[in-house]
């Protein structure tokens, strides 16, 4: 049941499901910015990722909510790769599975404070080539892959200070953009 007093919903699982359940009608954009309002606690955050993915919560003998596996992790960001915002510790290959389904997802890993690897930079521009404009310190792999996706990608790479390489000039200028 919603408390106006705290914010929270209480700890009982039924009526917890019931007011996400109330949440989830309300539709994706919504809910999202609905959820994003509320002070959620931990548990609270994964159930509403197992609601929000169809995933069947996950007790221990003493009725606590365990943590999310990294098996429904993947199943969840390979339906909505920006999921991994509500994940809280997610490896290397939830990350690479949830850029794989959108590049963008790769800001809610950098928002997290975790530096994503190159295998992980270079899916997300893969995908998404101005994903590039999240990436901290992109090398000139990653650089080239944004560039290859899209010439106009050069733009956020310049737009962040970055003095490109003139191998990543030159594709950008192979791909029709001047004055690089």
């Amino acid at each position: 049941m919603y408390s106006s007093d705290n914010n929270n919903l209480h700890d009982d699982p039924i009526q917890s499901n019931q007011i996400l359940d109330l949440i989830e009608s309300l539709g994706d954009d919504k809910l999202t910015a609905y959820f994003k309002q509320m002070d959620y606690s931990e548990e609270e955050k994964i159930l509403y990722l197992y609601k929000k993915f169809n995933i069947t919560p996950k007790y221990d003998q003493n009725n606590k909510l365990l943590p999310v596996s990294e098996t429904d992790q993947l199943a969840a960001v390979n339906k909505n790769g920006t999921a991994i915002e509500y994940i809280k510790n997610p490896s290397e290959d939830v990350q690479l599975a949830a850029v794989n389904q959108n590049g963008t997802a790769i800001y809610n890993i950098i928002k997290k404070g975790i530096n994503p690897s190159e295998e992980v930079q270079l899916a997300a521009v893969n995908k998404y080539s101005y994903a590039i404009e999240y990436i901290e310190n992109p090398s000139e792999d990653v650089q080239l892959a944004a560039v290859n996706k899209s010439g106009t990608a050069i733009y956020y790479i310049i737009q962040k200070g970055i003095i490109p390489s003139e191998k990543v000039k030159q594709l950008a200028r192979d791909k029709g953009i001047k004055n690089v």
